[in-house]
């Protein structure tokens, strides 16, 4: 059985995106690109809420083919499009891009999904996230930590009142000064 991945980039502050919802402030390079690619590449199945499914599909469908687009990003849409997706949404009718929609996250269909999606399930999303945290679904948490403070925004985390212990699983510093961090369930 697979794990449930939350991977996102973050501010050195906590955003995930500015106070417009601008995502600008990354520093995804090449190397950072190609990394990103290999562990997507790696993944079962991405879950996403409806915002970020809409978002990567208003882009990386046809993104291999925009003379624009680095080699990195060319491998990324071929990813993207292949890769089974669930998104999460109450109100998407429809989807494309080898997508199925869930409209609420119950705890046991998603632990039933996770045992019979070969390999791990990428979770992308921060309200997403949140649910999944509530239900205590994140079997690990891979946070791109950006150096950049934006001073305010959407933060990954919103408050709580359950704590969760996590064990550090590895980190990895990359030339453009993005740290992963690497937490897991304390074993």
């Amino acid at each position: 059985m697979g794990k449930i991945i939350l991977m996102m980039s973050v501010s050195l502050d906590g955003f995930i995106e500015g106070p417009n919802r601008e995502i600008d402030w990354d520093m995804v390079d090449d190397e950072l690109h190609r990394h990103v690619n290999e562990e997507l590449g790696a993944m079962g199945a991405f879950l996403s809420g409806r915002v970020t499914h809409e978002l990567m599909a208003g882009f990386w469908p046809t993104a291999d083919t925009d003379p624009s687009s680095t080699p990195p990003m060319v491998e990324f849409a071929r990813i993207w499009r292949d890769m089974p997706k669930i998104v999460f949404s109450k109100t998407l009718e429809r989807a494309d891009w080898n997508t199925t929609i869930l409209r609420n996250v119950v705890p046991e269909e998603i632990r039933q999904l996770k045992a019979r999606t070969r390999g791990d399930l990428v979770l992308g999303g921060a309200d997403l996230a949140a649910s999944f945290r509530r239900h205590d679904l994140i079997d690990e948490y891979r946070l791109y930590i950006h150096p950049i403070v934006i001073g305010r925004g959407k933060p990954l985390f919103q408050p709580s009142d359950s704590k969760m212990p996590l064990q550090l699983a590895g980190t990895r510093t990359f030339g453009n000064g993005v740290v992963l961090l690497r937490y897991g369930r304390p074993v």
